[in-house]
C-alpha cells in the first residue's frame, strides 16, 4: 500500500488537498484531547474494518436497528462501548438515537471519548472515500506518536441543542483556541466542539474537500475547478448517500 496520500493517482490532484491529508493523518497520530496517539490510530483501522462487519450488514437491513443481536466483528484493540460507537457511525448513522447515545456514555465512553472518536471517523472516511473515488489504494495508517492527552474541556460546554454538551461561539473562550469562523457559525461548526481540536482538523480537512468558511455563503463565487452550483449538487448527492441528517 502507498505511504503517501494519492501516491501513483492517475489524476492531477490540488498541492492543498495532498498537504490537507498529510496534516490531517500526522493530527490523527498525535495525542489528542482524550485519547492517545495509539488510541487515535487504533480507531482508525476500526472504522475501516467497519465497513466489511457482517453485524453491521444485519443491522443495516433490519427494519430497526434495536431488533439484531450478534456482536460487532472487531479488531479487538478498543473496547466493546467504543467498537460499537465507531461501527454504528460508520455504517448506520442515520438511525442512532439520543437513547442509543445516552447507552454508549452509560458503558462508559466519556462524552470528550465520544465527540473525539466521531471526529476521526469524520476525517479518515474523507480520506479514504477520497481514494476510492481516485481508484487508489487506501494510504497506510500511520504510526502513533508518543505523548498523553491534553484532557481539555471548554468551560463554556453546556448540554443545549444537541445530545452532547457544545460550545455556542458566545461561550467559547480564549483558552478553547480558534473554533469558529464567524460568530454565527452554523451547528455543523458547533457539532464536535466540546473537544475543540477535533473542530480545527476536522474543519482544515473539510476546507480542502468543500469550501472554506468564509466562502460558504457566498454563493455567487466559485474557487474550485467546477461552479458552486454543481458543487452543491454534488454536496447534497453524497450527504443522501451518506445518511447525513444535518
Amino acid at each position: 500500500m502507498p505511504t503517501q496520500s494519492f501516491a501513483g493517482s492517475p489524476f492531477p490532484v490540488r498541492p492543498d488537498l495532498t498537504e490537507a491529508h498529510e496534516r490531517a493523518w500526522a493530527a490523527i497520530a498525535a495525542p489528542g484531547t482524550w485519547l492517545t496517539g495509539a488510541q487515535r490510530v487504533a480507531v482508525s483501522a476500526e472504522i475501516r474494518y467497519a465497513r466489511d462487519c457482517a453485524h453491521c450488514a444485519r443491522i443495516k437491513a433490519a427494519l430497526s436497528p434495536n431488533t439484531v443481536e450478534g456482536a460487532h466483528d472487531t479488531l479487538g484493540t478498543l473496547g466493546a462501548a467504543q467498537a460499537e460507537l465507531v461501527h454504528r457511525v460508520v455504517t448506520d448513522p442515520g438511525r442512532l438515537t439520543e437513547k442509543w447515545s445516552a447507552s454508549m456514555l452509560a458503558k462508559g465512553v466519556s462524552e470528550g471519548e465520544y465527540v473525539e472518536i466521531v471526529g476521526l471517523v469524520a476525517m479518515v472516511m474523507i480520506m479514504d472515500t477520497c481514494h476510492r473515488a481516485l481508484g487508489l489504494a487506501l494510504r497506510d495508517l500511520p504510526a502513533h506518536a508518543a505523548g498523553e492527552p491534553s484532557r481539555y474541556r471548554p468551560p463554556g460546554a453546556r448540554k443545549k441543542a444537541a445530545w452532547l454538551p457544545l460550545v455556542e461561539p458566545e461561550d467559547a473562550v480564549e483558552s478553547d483556541g480558534p473554533l469558529y469562523p464567524n460568530p454565527k457559525a452554523g451547528y455543523i461548526y458547533r457539532g464536535l466542539s466540546l473537544v475543540p481540536q477535533a473542530v480545527r482538523d476536522y474543519t482544515a480537512l473539510a476546507n480542502c474537500h468543500y469550501l472554506p468558511g468564509e466562502y460558504v455563503y457566498q454563493f455567487g463565487t466559485s474557487i474550485r475547478a467546477i461552479e458552486r452550483p454543481q458543487v452543491e449538487i454534488l454536496a447534497a448527492r453524497v450527504s443522501a448517500m451518506h445518511q447525513c441528517a444535518y
